[in-house]
Order: structure tokens, then C-alpha cells, then sequence
């Protein structure tokens, strides 16, 4: 016998894979929901300590970049004042606290504008050194940090220059909404800026200080604690397969304060692709975010019904098990032994004849073979059982369906009144607020890009310099498809990229940002910037819908679209058709939410509850300056509250699991029990009635190793001996005999 062939192997495995899902059943079902707070509740701050570190890590790294391809570009012409550098670099981008201009060899200051530039904290001797250039954090007397970012202005005969900005660690458009504080910590742990906390000078009472200062002193805590963990390599913090955040990230639960619990998010800054470093995540910083909610410890699992669905299970398992193990098992280990005690000769027995299906057929059949190896008239006819083996196996997954059904689609439903913690929708609209604000500072960063090449191309720049500068600029920012310089009737002086999508023979538009619909399979999203002093020529570049989209890919937020002031879709995290609307409850809500509230429309977010279905979602405007604001563009987010780690669809989820186990169980025993048994065992019936019947001729070859091929063999046997009987007739001239009964069927 085969080892694992056989009918022993799959109900003997069936058992033991029905005991194992009891086991899970009582010990999984009732645990849902056992903690403080619900676990959707902590990733979702997970995810926006996330949100806060990718959009400081953007702006951190697009600040560097500007500041470098800045000094290239002053390089690359020629020479100019400090004081000119500084008045063009101030006039593009307003994104530095401090900016100075020092000469490297004697250390003089040539140009300061803002806050004071801590000069003397740069080591000129050690500039040239590998890292010499790198971005560093330093810490101001007033216990303010900064980071330093440095790049070299070169000119042929002239001492070489260093560029160099100070910037503050704040971060740029995260919605924290009213209750919460967020921070940058450095990898020791000190809290380096923070924002969300009342300074001493707002407090008004004192049992606003004491709630101040608890958590401030448990946002420190958080800031070593989460310091600790973000040191650890990410590969390790996840689970295989997991995707997600590239960093290290995670939450922490606090201590209660004030009846509130706090908790935490945390996330070390990473670079945008895996194993891809960046100025700004080399700088070992992490983002810790804080907020206090009310404990819910909701138990809607019930170990009770864990306990009676694993004794219920155990009850139909035995029934199932016993009733293979008496009309399938037996009966085939019966035929087996029968079938070898005639090859053996013995047959002063009739054999034991099943009662049901193939085993019934199978057995007449051998007891007219015994007849005929006696020599006896054979006058058993044929038996058609009714109920087959097949039926059999059929009855017994009906019996497995009878508990697994009712798990899958039945009990433990959540319905649409199902508790969702009013942090998650508060979470969903701060989300897609900040979402909002990243993509509008993208479009902006993007428009100031043009604008710094053009205000540096100028009116002296030749055509084939203007193509190498817009080269350069696609090289270092990937945001665009295409950049070109068009004059003032749409002739294209100078191009990088790929092509043209500006209206031919039109000039440059008066928009700085627009959306040209032009029946493509994509939006064209145009910036433009005019080149001074070159009569009415501007920089455009067409700005990739992929990288839009790729803004918009955060985890936890469900579904997000960008759409524009009629409310049509120009970019998505998922699939979508160019301009096509918005679900109508969507759409109502992206409507609703531009409805200005004072001075102007404030993100919005609802959790909808109809037809057993719940639904959180969110909805954002374009709020703030910039050339991106006059878009009218809305950020709006939705996703299916049962995809949340909320209890009572971890209670439900969980229940289905156990169902859907059971089915897999049941599905992959039986059909094991089917293949290897069932179907060579009505074969086998179908040989041993022809065998029964005077066929000598049909050759019987086993199968499998296994019983059924054991009864298969022993035909043969028996087919050889009723063969050599019937030659030993021919030769010794009388006919052979032929048993009753044969032809009939």
C-alpha cells in the first residue's frame, strides 16, 4: 500500500483539519476588539505619520535640489553679484529663512538676506572632501534647529562661492486638524520642532497648562521610543509581503491623560523608490505624531458563539468522518480482503457483498467469479446500486456546507449601523487635506521651476544653451513630460522631452497653470512662465499625469481623485477615464465642500450609512497661494468602512474565515477522496462486471498502489485463472463453458 494513496490518507486528514479549525474556531472568533482602542484607529496614525514624513521628505529634497540646480545655472552663465544671486533666488522661491554668499578662501561675507546664516558652523577647509557639501542640521542659540544647505557658484577667473540657505524643519501643508501635535525627532530622540502643542504664552488657565504639559511630556516619550524603532532596518519591521511605507513605521499606545488615551504615529524618512537614498532621509529624522481619543473598548465578539460553532463543527465532523468510515472505508477494505482471500483459493465462502453503490457492484461480481472458479452455475444477476460512492462523498461536503454556509453569509453580518470611530473620519478628511496641499505645492514648486529657468535663460541665452539648461532641469525633475521655449506666435525656440502638446501657432498663455483637453487618453497640464526681457517668449512644461498619480498613492485612504472645477477626474491612485465624473454621492459632497465658510472652503469629511453599506470620505480644496490655487482643483478620497480594522468587521471577517476554511478543508479532502478513490473505484466496478460477464480478454492494470488497486490486481489474478481454465478446455477438445448469466447486463 502507498504510504499517502489510499482512502485511509484524505479522511483520516479531513479529521484532523476539521479538529484544527474547532481548535481555531473557539480560540479566533471571540477575540476581536480586546484593545483600547480600536486597531484601525492606530494605523490611521501610522499612515499619517507617514503622510508627514513623505511630505517632508519632498520638501526637504526639492528644497536641496532648487538650490543646487540654482547655483548650476549661475554657474553655468555669466558672472553675476551675490547680491543679484540672492535678489533672483528670493524672488523665485520663498521657501529659505536665510540666504548668504560667502567667499570659500577668505570666508567673507559677499550677501545676506533673512534670518542670520551661521557661517561660522561651515568647515571651508573640509568643502572639498567627499560629503563636504552635504546638507547638516545645526542648533541655533535659541534652541532652534535648522538645516543647512550648501552649493558651490563657480565662474572661470573669479574665487569660487558658496550658496548658503538656512531652513526650518516645519512641515509643509500637514493638516493636523485641532487635536493633534506632530514632530520632527532626530535619531537620538530630541524633539528638533514641533507643532500642535500650545506655547507657554497661549495658555490661558491652568488646566490647559497641565494638559500641555503632560503632553508635551508624552510626545518626548514617544520621540525616544519611536527613535529607537525607526533605527532598526525596515526589511525587518515588516512582514514579508506586506508593501507599504518603505521606512520604518508603526504606532504607539500611551497613557491615559485627562481621561483621553494618547497615541502615536511614527515614521523615519525614506526615499521615494526601495533602496534609494535621498539628501534628505540621510539626515536620520523621523515624524512622530500625537493625539488623544476616548478609550473604546467595544466587545462585540462573543466567546460563547467561538465555543458553540467549534462544538458544532465537532458534532457534523463526526457524523461526516463516520460516514465515510462506514459506506465508503470499510466496504473497500471488505472488497480488498475478499478479493485476496479468492486469489489465495479459498472459496468455500460466498463473499460479503456491500450494500450500497460501486462497492455492492463490485462485490456481486466477485461472488460470480468465486461461482465460476467452483464451476457453479452462475445465477446472480447483475445489482445497480442507486446511491453511489459518489453520492456518498457528495452527502458528506453537504453536511461540511451545512456549517460552513451559514458562517460565509450569515452570522455575525455587520450592518450599517456598525461603530466607526469618529477619529477615523476626522483621519480621512486631515488626510486628504494634506494630500490636497502636496499636490497644489507640487504644481507650484513645478511653475517656480520654470519661472527660475526662465528668469536665468534671460534675453542673451543662445537656443542651443536654452536646450542643454531645459535638459538639465528634466533631468533633475521628473515632474515633467516635456519642456520648450515658445515665442510670441507659438514657434518653439527650444525643447527637451517629449512632444508638444501647446496649440500650434499659438503664443505662450497668460495662465500660469492650465488643463488642456486636447481628446487624448490623458490630460495635458500646462505651466507657463514668461522669460523676461525676451518680448512675450515663455517656458512651458507639460507636467506627467504619473507623477500626479503618484502623489496620490498613500495607503489607508481608499480610492483618491483630483478633479477639477466641474468636478472632472485629472488624476487618480487607481484607474480611471480622463474627465469622467464622480459618483454621484461623491460629487455632492466635492460640490458641497468648495462652498466657501467664512473666507474660504474648508475640507469636509462624512461617513455615509445606506443599504447595509458604510462609507467614509473626504473632500479638499486648493487652499493657499500660489500659481496652482486658480485651478479651482478638489482632492476628494472615499473608501468602504469594512476594510478598516474596526471590531465588529474583524468579528465578521473572522467569522468568514472560519467558513471559508471549513469549505477549503472540505473541498481539498473530498476532491482528494474523489481523485484517488471514487473514480478508479466506478472503473473498477464497471471491469469486474465485464470480467463477471465472460470478458478474458481485457487485461486489468491497477492504478494507484493503493486499495482499490489491490482489488484491481486480484481480478487480474482471477481473470488469468478463469482464462487458463478455459485453455485447458480448448486443448482437451470439449468447449468451454460460459457462466451463466454472461452477455446479460
Amino acid at each position: 500500500m502507498s504510504l499517502i494513496g489510499g482512502i485511509r490518507p484524505p479522511i483520516a486528514l479531513l479529521s484532523v483539519l476539521l479538529l484544527a479549525l474547532a481548535g481555531i474556531t473557539a480560540l479566533t472568533i471571540g477575540r476581536s476588539g480586546d484593545g483600547p482602542v480600536p486597531k484601525a484607529v492606530l494605523q490611521s496614525q501610522q499612515h499619517f505619520a507617514e503622510d508627514g514624513a513623505v511630505a517632508l521628505r519632498a520638501s526637504l529634497d526639492e528644497s536641496i535640489t532648487d538650490l543646487n540646480r540654482t547655483a548650476n545655472l549661475f554657474s553655468a552663465g555669466q558672472p553675476v553679484s551675490a547680491d543679484t544671486v540672492l535678489d533672483k533666488v528670493g524672488n523665485v522661491y520663498q521657501k529659505w529663512r536665510g540666504s548668504a554668499v560667502i567667499e570659500i578662501k577668505s570666508g567673507k561675507m559677499l550677501a545676506a538676506r533673512g534670518e542670520n546664516v551661521p557661517v561660522t558652523a561651515i568647515d571651508r577647509t573640509k568643502l572639498s572632501v567627499e560629503g563636504g557639501l552635504r546638507p547638516r542640521l545645526i542648533r541655533l542659540d535659541n534652541g532652534e534647529t535648522r538645516l543647512l544647505t550648501l552649493a558651490l557658484l563657480s565662474w572661470e577667473g573669479r574665487p569660487q562661492q558658496l550658496l548658503v540657505t538656512t531652513s526650518s524643519l516645519k512641515f509643509p501643508g500637514v493638516s493636523l486638524g485641532k487635536f493633534r501635535a506632530i514632530a520632527v525627532v532626530d535619531s537620538q530622540g530630541a524633539v528638533l520642532s514641533s507643532d500642535g502643542i500650545l506655547a507657554p504664552e497661549q495658555i490661558l488657565s491652568d488646566t490647559v497648562k497641565e494638559a500641555s504639559a503632560a503632553s508635551r511630556k508624552q510626545l518626548d516619550d514617544f520621540a525616544k521610543t519611536a527613535a529607537r524603532k525607526a533605527s532598526r532596518e525596515p526589511s525587518k519591521t515588516k512582514e514579508p509581503g506586506s508593501g507599504g511605507y518603505l521606512g520604518v513605521s508603526g504606532s504607539l499606545l500611551g497613557d491615559t491623560v485627562q481621561g483621553d488615551r494618547a497615541l502615536a504615529g511614527y515614521a523615519s524618512l525614506t526615499g521615494p523608490e526601495a533602496g534609494e537614498f535621498t539628501r534628505a532621509s540621510e539626515l536620520g529624522l523621523t515624524v512622530v505624531t500625537l493625539v488623544h481619543v476616548t478609550d473604546d473598548a467595544t466587545h462585540v465578539a462573543s466567546l460563547a458563539f467561538g465555543l458553540l460553532a467549534a462544538g458544532a463543527l465537532i458534532l457534523i465532523g463526526a457524523v461526516t468522518v463516520a460516514l465515510l468510515l462506514g459506506t465508503v472505508q470499510r466496504p473497500l477494505i471488505r472488497l480488498f480482503l475478499e478479493s485476496r482471500r479468492l486469489t489465495r483459493g479459498d472459496l468455500t465462502r460466498p463473499v460479503s457483498v456491500p450494500r450500497y453503490g460501486e462497492g455492492a457492484r463490485i462485490g456481486n461480481a466477485l461472488e460470480r467469479l468465486r461461482r465460476q472458479l467452483l464451476g457453479e452455475s452462475d445465477e446472480t444477476r447483475p445489482v445497480r446500486g442507486r446511491l453511489g460512492t459518489r453520492a456518498l462523498v457528495a452527502v458528506s461536503g453537504a453536511l461540511l456546507l451545512v456549517w460552513c454556509v451559514p458562517l460565509v453569509l450569515f452570522l455575525n453580518r455587520a450592518g450599517d449601523d456598525v461603530a466607526v470611530p469618529q477619529q477615523m473620519v476626522s483621519d480621512q478628511r486631515e488626510r486628504t487635506d494634506t494630500l490636497a496641499d502636496r499636490v497644489r505645492r507640487a504644481l507650484n514648486e513645478g511653475h517656480a521651476d520654470l519661472a527660475a529657468v526662465g528668469t536665468l535663460v534671460g534675453d542673451r541665452t543662445e537656443p542651443a544653451q536654452i536646450t542643454e539648461v531645459l535638459q538639465r532641469t528634466m533631468t533633475e525633475h521628473p515632474r515633467y513630460d516635456a519642456l520648450y521655449v515658445l515665442d510670441t506666435h507659438g514657434a518653439i525656440v527650444a525643447k527637451a522631452g517629449g512632444d508638444v502638446h501647446s496649440p500650434a501657432g499659438k503664443g505662450p498663455s497668460a495662465k500660469p497653470l492650465r488643463v488642456l483637453d486636447d481628446s487624448g487618453k490623458k490630460p495635458v497640464i500646462l505651466g507657463t512662465a514668461e522669460i523676461p526681457g525676451r518680448d512675450g517668449a515663455a517656458v512651458v512644461g507639460e507636467f506627467r499625469i504619473d507623477f500626479l498619480n503618484s502623489l496620490l498613492k498613500r495607503p489607508g485612504l481608499g480610492t483618491v481623485r483630483v478633479v477639477d472645477a466641474d468636478r472632472k477626474v485629472i488624476a487618480g491612485n487607481s484607474g480611471y477615464r480622463e474627465f469622467q465624473k464622480l459618483p454621484s454621492r461623491i460629487d455632492e459632497l466635492a460640490d458641497a465642500t468648495n462652498q466657501k465658510v467664512g473666507m474660504a472652503a474648508k475640507p469636509s469629511g462624512v461617513l455615509y450609512r445606506d443599504d447595509g453599506a458604510v462609507q467614509l470620505a473626504g473632500a479638499a480644496p486648493f487652499a493657499g497661494g500660489g500659481a496652482a490655487k486658480e485651478l479651482g482643483w478638489t482632492v476628494v478620497s472615499w473608501q468602504p468602512a469594512s476594510g478598516l480594522a474596526i471590531p465588529e468587521y474583524q468579528y465578521q471577517n473572522r467569522t468568514v474565515l472560519a467558513g471559508l476554511l471549513g469549505i477549503t478543508a472540505a473541498a481539498a479532502c473530498l476532491g482528494w477522496l474523489h481523485i484517488v478513490v471514487v473514480r478508479p473505484l466506478r472503473e473498477l466496478a464497471r471491469q469486474a462486471e465485464k470480467l463477471a460477464d465472460g470478458d478474458r480478454k481485457t487485461v486489468l492494470y491497477p492504478r494507484h498502489h493503493d486499495e482499490v488497486g489491490a482489488v484491481t490486481r486480484s481480478l487480474e489474478l482471477v481473470r488469468q485463472q478463469l482464462q487458463g481454465r478455459q485453455q485447458q478446455q480448448r486443448r482437451q477438445g470439449g468447449p468451454p463453458r460460459t457462466p451463466a448469466g454472461a452477455g446479460r447486463n
